[in-house]
């Protein structure tokens, strides 16, 4: 039987902490969980490049009686991203044995660390619309959002390729989400024939080949504000995650590492003398951008 000591026992934390870590950030995620994630547990550093790879495009050729095959020689495409952020949130529980013998206490430290990582986040990705610019941006900033600028955005996304069989999303502020709400064509139950959701659960749902979500973090600019939407393809934004090391041993910190479905986190505890109490920093290393410009269109509002 292996021995309790303090060493094991402060590992055992920070593997508990970390568990309890990861559901909770993807849990408040909206982009994060609709666009390519990139993740590899190799550690890096900030600043490093990430080779995102894309398929390639090939032809049909028309094989006549008697002839031969056209080979061909694809290769795969490539998206640079730079793992420029390194965000972390970090707090102090003054009695960590009492916090982690209280599950919800635990849980109201970690909440506002998640929520401001996932924050951060949903910023990012959503803060990539003006690199969209292989189609032209639909509808009109300051005015409310229209059944034509959804339609007009699928027909886009149609006309550019987008594999029929792979989702589409429509992330969208909270006044557009108001407006679609709104439309009687969207919400009523005479008009798409089921339960009008919209109405009873206040949630959109899917309309015309998108699945729509909101999210506090659409980005505005102008005046008066134009709210920058964005409807897309997964294909069509990466995140790329990576590992941050550990430190160094004997340093006084003890680390552990929170995966799940291509994202992860690392989780540090040390002691603040100063403060009597245990310092936690849970933090992320990623970067994202575009990885197939043809896959989304900004909707404006």
């Amino acid at each position: 039987m292996a021995l309790i000591t303090s060493a094991n026992l402060a590992s055992a934390i920070v593997k508990l902490v970390a568990a309890d870590a990861l559901p909770a950030l993807m849990g408040n995620l909206v982009m994060g969980n609709l666009v390519t994630r990139d993740y590899e547990a190799v550690l890096a550093n900030a600043g490093d490049t990430v080779n995102v790879p894309i398929p390639p495009v090939m032809t049909a050729n028309n094989i006549a009686e008697g002839g031969s095959v056209q080979t061909q020689n694809p290769t795969l495409g490539n998206a640079q991203i730079v793992l420029n952020t390194h965000a972390e949130a970090t707090f102090t529980i003054p009695d960590v044995t009492k916090a982690l013998a209280v599950p919800g206490l635990l849980k109201m430290y970690m909440q506002p660390a998640m929520v401001a990582l996932a924050e951060r986040v949903e910023s990012d990705l959503l803060n990539l619309y003006s690199q969209f610019t292989y189609n032209v941006p639909l509808g009109t900033g300051g005015t409310a959002l229209t059944e034509e600028a959804i339609d007009l955005a699928e027909t886009a996304l149609f006309n550019a390729k987008v594999p029929t069989s792979e989702q589409k999303y429509l992330v969208v502020d909270a006044a557009g989400y108001s407006a679609l709400r709104q439309i009687d064509r969207f919400t009523e139950a005479y008009a798409i024939g089921e339960p009008a959701q919209a109405i009873q659960t206040g949630a959109v749902g899917r309309l015309k080949d998108f699945f729509v979500y909101r999210s506090q973090f659409v980005q505005k600019t102008g005046n008066p504000a134009t709210s920058n939407n964005l409807a897309f393809a997964r294909q069509a934004i990466g995140l790329a995650v990576r590992r941050l090391p550990k430190p160094l041993p004997g340093t006084g910190a003890i680390a552990d590492y929170a995966e799940l479905g291509n994202f992860g986190m690392r989780v540090l505890m040390s002691y603040q003398p100063n403060t009597l109490a245990q310092q936690f920093t849970v933090d992320i290393l990623y970067g994202c951008g575009v990885l197939r410009n043809t896959h989304a269109v900004q909707v404006r509002s």
